[in-house]
């Protein structure tokens, strides 16, 4: 059975159907577009690839239009919270091509799916765009079948999706919350309640000296070691909020390395830059926050701008209290907050797994712990 269609609308299916089923892109909603397509993923050779079918037909309405695509753009750029936004800037009718003379903008004509293979720009970025991509007369079948891969394609990201945001019980942060309050009671019946710096070390508190004379077991156990009751509270409602929302987002085995790698980069950095009796789940909190980061940038398109103006200010905010208050272990916090984003780096955002990434992720993170080792244990 046969079916008109201009040539045009045949391009656009095509690369549409290409994009999002071969390159993994997914597409946007952009206010005022007209006969453009949007499409973005910001792990691919371009951020974003808009496909514009309106008849471009002199200098100035093209000028226009970049003007307008850059507006867009700077949109899309505050909107992930990206230093820069490359684009493909595909034009199906246009008059004159314009040289590619942009700033993060590539502009590509296509008149003709055949055309495609010869291009360039789109073979030199996109790999599998020769072969992968349909170059034939569309018919109705053909039709049905790319409107049915595209729509499982979606249909898999959204499910994804579902199965990252929707809620769960955080099992693992109730338990390492119990595993504290009890703990801390247990240590609190033994010593009467008192909580010196001499009974924090006999039930593991973090110090140079002790860890440097082979009890390296401290950097684990201080974790789960409080200096009062106002302090536990503090770290166990902190962890509740914080720990509950990356438990759900990353799964219970990512979270549980998550939280005792960023945790021991804490302790290391305590051990390295403080000679004091430091104790508390603080510095995994930290590294749960990095975790939060490093998450919420690589969905900062689902999430929109609660990178910038929820979690960056609670973390700054956190850092700056540790700088002006006494008896805050601020080295735990800083070096929790980056071991926490490495270590997820390592073991992968669920739904946006880079093998590129959790491979500089896990060397990263094993040359920190043995950059941090060597310090504390021969240099210092």
């Amino acid at each position: 059975m046969g079916l008109i269609m201009s040539e045009k609308d045949e391009i656009i299916m095509s690369l549409v159907h290409y994009f999002i089923t071969e390159e993994n892109y997914t597409p946007i909603v952009v206010k005022g577009a007209k006969d453009e397509i949007w499409l973005e993923n910001m792990d691919g050779p371009y951020k974003v690839v808009r496909i514009n079918s309106n008849h471009i037909h002199n200098n100035e309405q093209l000028e226009y239009d970049i003007l307008k695509t850059k507006g867009v753009l700077k949109q899309i750029k505050k909107k992930t919270f990206s230093m820069s936004v490359n684009i493909l800037n595909i034009f199906l009718d246009i008059n004159k091509v314009p040289e590619n003379n942009y700033k993060n903008m590539d502009i590509v004509y296509i008149d003709s799916l055949k055309s495609v293979p010869q291009n360039k720009i789109l073979t030199s970025a996109f790999n599998k765009i020769k072969t992968n991509l349909s170059t034939e007369e569309i018919d109705i079948e053909q039709i049905i079948q790319k409107t049915e891969d595209v729509n499982n394609k979606t249909q898999k990201k959204n499910k994804v999706y579902e199965d990252i945001f929707k809620p769960k019980t955080p099992i693992v942060t109730n338990i390492i919350i119990l595993t504290c309050v009890l703990y801390f009671i247990l240590m609190a019946f033994n010593t009467n309640g008192n909580l010196s710096a001499y009974n924090l070390l006999k039930y593991g508190a973090n110090y140079q000296p002790y860890i440097k004379s082979g009890e390296w077991y401290r950097l684990f156990s201080c974790m789960f070691v409080h200096a009062s009751i106002i302090h536990l509270l503090l770290n166990m409602y902190a962890l509740k909020i914080i720990g509950s929302q990356v438990e759900s987002y990353l799964g219970k085995i990512k979270y549980i390395v998550v939280f005792i790698v960023s945790g021991l980069v804490g302790s290391l950095f305590s051990a390295i830059f403080t000679k004091t009796v430091s104790v508390g789940a603080s510095g995994a909190i930290f590294g749960i926050l990095g975790s939060l980061i490093y998450f919420t940038y690589h969905y900062r398109i689902v999430l929109g701008n609660s990178l910038k103006y929820e979690i960056l200010p609670v973390v700054i905010f956190n850092i700056l209290i540790g700088l002006f208050i006494p008896g805050v272990d601020i080295s735990a916090h800083i070096g929790g907050l980056i071991g926490g984003v490495f270590v997820t780096m390592a073991v992968g955002v669920p739904g946006k797994i880079n093998k590129r990434s959790i491979i500089n992720g896990t060397i990263c993170t094993f040359m920190l712990l043995g950059f941090l080792s060597y310090i504390l244990f021969f240099y210092i």
